[in-house]
């Protein structure tokens, strides 16, 4: 499972993702997609003129933002359609068919009322379809999952990237989950490079909070999804070029 920030859109990085993610494709790796949106969220709202509210980091999710949510996944979706529909250009496999397919996958619930907060559209994942995902990987395609879930009486809700791409990696017994990053390699409190960690060093460096928010958010779904039976988790800044390629193909990769 593969999840990346709708940042790493705003900084054009995606058709190089998407090469990188087509060669994993191409070697017989079944790979499954998460895309974040929050940027895109927020450039939406400011055309609206809507105030984005937050509680806690968290997006409060009123209609009006709803609105925005499903607008900027719409929109980022056919961009990571296009950015997959070239194939591997100039390569033998330049013209081989790359089918990404979405769909209701993802069934969640509202996040509810948190400190006396109604957090409204604001959801988190309940389940994940896995057992249409599976044949659909079998079958040679690639899953694109966006951070958008829906309730059994059909309602939409916005969730968080990193908790679908969690979810996702625990519901298909996944081998790996690998964030790709806005944020720079990880740092101790000793401005020391984290190159790897065991899930118990992982939570003590949380718990010593030298790690920006964004950092630690995405190191908190890391643990989960190793405490949940996923092997491994790999957060990998996408500021260096191929940084996945890199990060599973070099002895030392590039991230954490």
């Amino acid at each position: 499972v593969v999840a990346f920030p709708g940042e790493l859109v705003m900084a054009g990085a995606l058709p190089v993702l998407a090469q990188d993610l087509s060669l994993l494709h191409a070697l017989g790796i079944k790979v499954v997609i998460v895309h974040g949106s929050r940027p895109q969220v927020e450039e939406q709202l400011a055309l609206r003129n809507v105030e984005a509210r937050f509680h806690h980091g968290l997006r409060i999710t009123d209609a009006a933002a709803m609105e925005c949510a499903k607008e900027a996944a719409g929109e980022l979706r056919l961009d990571i359609e296009a950015a997959f529909s070239q194939g591997l250009p100039n390569t033998p496999m330049a013209h081989a068919a790359i089918r990404i397919i979405s769909g209701n996958f993802v069934t969640a619930r509202p996040m509810g009322v948190i400190d006396g907060i109604d957090l409204e559209f604001t959801g988190i994942t309940r389940k994940i379809a896995y057992e249409t995902i599976h044949p659909i990987l079998s079958a040679g395609g690639l899953v694109l999952l966006s951070p958008l879930g829906f309730s059994p009486t059909g309602e939409a809700f916005n969730l968080t990237m990193e908790d679908v791409a969690l979810s996702a990696a625990i519901a298909l017994h996944a081998d790996k989950l690998i964030f790709i990053t806005e944020t720079p390699l990880m740092r101790d409190a000793g401005e020391t490079e984290i190159r790897e960690l065991s899930s118990h060093q992982a939570e003590a460096v949380l718990q010593s909070r030298c790690l920006p928010p964004d950092s630690a958010f995405y190191l908190s779904h890391a643990i989960k999804a190793c405490n949940n039976g996923v092997p491994r988790a790999h957060i990998v800044p996408f500021s260096t070029d191929g940084s996945a390629l890199l990060e599973l193909f070099t002895h030392d990769g590039v991230g954490t």
